[in-house]
Order: structure tokens, then C-alpha cells, then sequence
């Protein structure tokens, strides 16, 4: 179970289940009242005009416009990705999102019509949303996905088993996902809304970290509560621990519940002041959305326009 690319003192906590979880129960207790005065604090800071509209193209970028649908289709993900590469077609300078997320069945597709750019296609995987499911099934979830094209894929952690206290089980199944992907990075889905405490939340965080997540993700947007501010603070805090104590930079994904300007930004300037600049970029930060791009397309309209344009400027998912 050990890592042995891990600096010693983590590579000793992954060594057997007894010192994982003595890792897991070491770490700093959340302050509740804390962590949710801080999130309410930052999310009434005020942006003026110039740096609004930046605000808004980074978080354009940061999108993974999603479809997880039972009735998706191939024509549904063939326009997804048709307004992934040209989010709004009469302003060209609009940025593109930075992936399409899809099931695997509909990676294919999406690799197809997202080709010669440099637009991530995401699969969701392992038994999603629920994650219940043998561990061969979950594999061959993202040996699909991967086959298929996939750069990115999104798992779900088995949250009975965390929940038992049975992290090795949790570890070893991350770490056995992170190899099926080959070349593909890896997000973690915690399903933080099933968590129940912010202690289980950071405790997620770090196993999913220890087990060589490339991303932290909040949810699977199929539980409410799904993405809140005080959940992703917790979860920027520990990818910044983690980048002081390894120096390697980890990302995180608030996803589901996200759907207005004004929700986004709020989430940017927790990046800054939580983690740091250098969580800004798609690279590190991500939003798991599907309405919340039409919204950020009329605010962009509304700034560059100087007046509100209304939602038939945009198109419907």
C-alpha cells in the first residue's frame, strides 16, 4: 500500500491500514464556525468592471460543461462540444471551456467532435454516481473510458467503505484507478454531501491526495447538498498543505449547484485567498457545470455590451 514517491513521513502513513489511519485522525480538526464565517466573509467581496470581466473569462475557461444524463444522446454531446469550442459564436474572443465531461459510452463521440483542439474530454467512472459496484466493474468503467479517448476521468470514492473507516480499502481503489488511467488524470469525487462533517471532508481530501488524485472533487452533483463554499475552502486548504509539504500542486473541483456569475466568482476568490494565484488557471481549479456557462456568456455580453442581453443570446443545453 506505500508510495514510495511520497516524502517519508507520507509514504510512513500509506504503509499499512493501522498507520492511514492514524495519519487521517492526526490531522487538525476543522473549525466549523470558522471555515463558514470565512466562506460568508469572502463571498461578499466586491469586483469592479475590469477585473469582473477577467473574473468571467477565467471562469469560462475553467468549465467542464457536463451532461450525465440517463437520456443523453450522441446528438446532445455533438452540440455540447459544438458550444465548448465556440461558446458564444458571435464574440470569438470568448474562451473556450476546458473539457466536455461525459459517461464512457459517449467519450468517443465527444473526442470526435472536439478534435484539433486542445479541449479535455472527461469521462465520469467507477459505478457513478454511486460507486457501488465490484471493483473489476469499476475498472472496466475506466478501461472504456480511457480506450475511448478520455484525458480526464472522474471517480467516485466508495463512501460506505470511508465511512466504516475502512480507508485502505478507499486508498488501494483510488491507487488501482489512478493506474488504469494510464495518461488520463485523475479526478477523486468525494460526494462531500454524504460526508456529514468537515473533519471527513479534509480526511477525504488527503487520502484522495496520498492515493495520487490529480483533482479533489466535491461532488457528483446527483446529492444534495452538492459543491458550498465552506466544503471547498477545506478542500483548497488541504491541496495547499499538500503543495507545502510535497511541493507538488494539486487540484480541486467544486461541481453541482454552481449556476450564476456572482456563484463563480465567489468560488475564484476563495481560490486566491485560500490556496493562492497560482490555483487560478484550469489547470488546478475547475467548476462541474452545465448551466453555469450560459449565465457567465450574458454577464460577459452585459459587461462587454454595457447592457443586459437576455437568455436568447445564448443556447439552451
Amino acid at each position: 500500500m506505500a508510495t514510495p514517491t511520497l516524502p517519508a513521513e507520507l509514504s510512513d502513513a500509506t504503509s499499512d491500514e493501522r498507520s492511514l489511519r492514524r495519519f487521517l485522525h492526526g490531522l487538525p480538526g476543522v473549525d466549523q464556525v470558522g471555515v463558514e464565517q470565512r466562506a460568508a466573509s469572502l463571498g461578499t467581496r466586491s469586483i469592479k468592471k475590469g477585473a469582473k470581466l477577467q473574473a468571467i473569462d477565467t471562469a469560462i475557461s475553467m468549465v467542464d460543461l457536463t451532461t450525465l444524463e440517463g437520456a443523453d444522446t450522441h446528438g446532445k454531446v455533438r452540440a455540447l462540444a459544438a458550444k465548448a469550442r465556440r461558446p458564444d459564436p458571435e464574440r470569438p474572443d470568448t474562451p473556450r471551456v476546458a473539457a466536455v465531461c461525459v459517461y464512457p459510452d459517449l467519450v468517443a463521440t465527444a473526442v470526435e467532435s472536439l478534435a484539433g483542439t486542445d479541449i479535455g474530454v472527461a469521462s465520469v467512472a467507477t459505478a457513478f454516481p454511486s460507486g457501488r459496484s465490484s471493483r473489476e466493474v469499476k475498472l472496466a468503467d475506466v478501461a472504456l473510458a480511457v480506450r475511448s479517448g478520455a484525458t480526464e476521468v472522474d471517480m467516485v470514492i466508495d463512501r460506505g467503505a470511508f465511512l466504516e473507516g475502512r480507508y485502505g480499502r478507499v486508498f488501494d481503489e483510488i491507487q488501482a484507478v489512478k493506474a488504469a488511467c494510464g495518461d488520463a488524470h485523475l479526478k477523486v469525487i468525494l460526494e462531500t454531501g454524504e460526508l456529514a462533517t468537515y473533519d471527513n471532508v479534509r480526511r477525504a481530501s488527503w487520502l484522495a491526495l496520498l492515493a495520487g488524485g490529480d483533482f479533489i472533487k466535491t461532488s457528483t452533483g446527483k446529492v444534495s447538498p452538492a459543491a458550498t463554499l465552506p466544503v471547498t475552502h477545506v478542500m483548497l486548504q488541504a491541496v495547499r498543505d499538500w503543495y507545502t509539504a510535497t511541493g507538488e500542486l494539486r487540484g480541486v473541483k467544486p461541481a453541482g449547484g454552481i449556476r450564476t456569475t456572482k456563484d463563480a466568482i465567489r468560488y475564484l476568490v476563495a481560490v486566491h485567498e485560500v490556496a493562492g494565484p497560482d490555483w487560478l488557471t484550469p489547470s488546478l481549479f475547475r467548476f462541474g457545470a452545465s448551466s453555469l456557462l450560459n449565465d457567465l456568456l450574458l454577464q460577459r455580453r452585459t459587461q462587454l455590451d454595457g447592457h443586459y442581453s437576455g437568455p436568447d443570446y445564448v443556447t439552451v443545453d
